[in-house]
């Protein structure tokens, strides 16, 4: 089975829906089930075999950091990529953590997605699909159905082999980016310098018929607010995920 030895952690942003939560503190830190959400990330990336995770920083930087050094000992090692002067976007960010990453494959994890996992863990499942010579990209997509905290028109219609397609004119789509990808390196050849949002690289596979998606089998919590906040508290407590 293929393995990622490394993890992009994206942790720089400013949470600025989860306020007052994140007025004093990172959301990566906002605490879930009694452990944060980076951790949550960490240890589920850990679970999978990755030996390595990159976390980018910006706001509040200097406790994200402190967090890190408290984990240490625990897999994965974790090291930090600095955007205290300039916050790259998710593309940009992972682009600079590129000489720490490798060649790939590896995942690019927001700090702040969580779920409870079905009889296919995730990650291996990923794992366990990944074909660079069919893709360019695999993305972890969540059925509107079952996600907990999401109220949107959905990002993404898949076909029965896994590709992909926005929802452009849609009034509504399946599924939903659940906050996970996987890629190798040279999905950003000639990716620009500076800020850049990952959706543009992802495009770029779409034309090519290189975008894949996969179902995650478990229930997805889209922890954006302090609302959706108390109601993946209460999924923990009643499916013990």
């Amino acid at each position: 089975m293929t393995t990622a030895r490394t993890a992009m952690v994206l942790a720089a942003g400013y949470g600025e829906r989860m306020r007052p939560l994140t007025d004093r503190m990172p959301k990566p830190l906002v605490p879930l089930a009694g452990r944060a959400l980076i951790d949550h990330v960490l240890d589920r990336l850990a679970g999978a075999g990755v030996e390595t995770a990159i976390v980018n920083v910006h706001y509040l930087p200097e406790q994200i950091e402190a967090h890190l050094r408290a984990r240490a000992g625990r897999a994965p090692k974790t090291l930090v990529s600095d955007e205290r002067g300039l916050l790259l976007d998710t593309g940009g960010g992972a682009k600079r953590a590129l000489a720490d990453l490798g060649a790939g494959p590896f995942f690019i994890h927001n700090s702040d997605s969580v779920w409870s996992e079905g009889p296919l863990p995730a990650l291996p499942q990923m794992l366990d699909l990944w074909d660079p010579q069919r893709m360019d990209c695999l993305l972890l997509l969540a059925p509107l159905a079952t996600s907990i905290g999401y109220a949107a028109r959905g990002d993404f219609d898949m076909t029965a082999d896994g590709r992909l397609s926005r929802r452009g004119d849609k009034e509504r789509v399946p599924f939903a980016f659940a906050g996970v990808s996987l890629c190798e390196a040279s999905l950003f050849d000639g990716a620009p310098e500076g800020p850049f949002s990952l959706n543009l690289l992802w495009d770029r596979a779409l034309v090519n018929g290189r975008l894949f998606g996969v179902r995650l089998d478990g229930r997805w919590m889209h922890v954006g607010t302090p609302a959706s906040l108390e109601e993946a508290e209460a999924l923990f407590e009643h499916e013990g995920a």
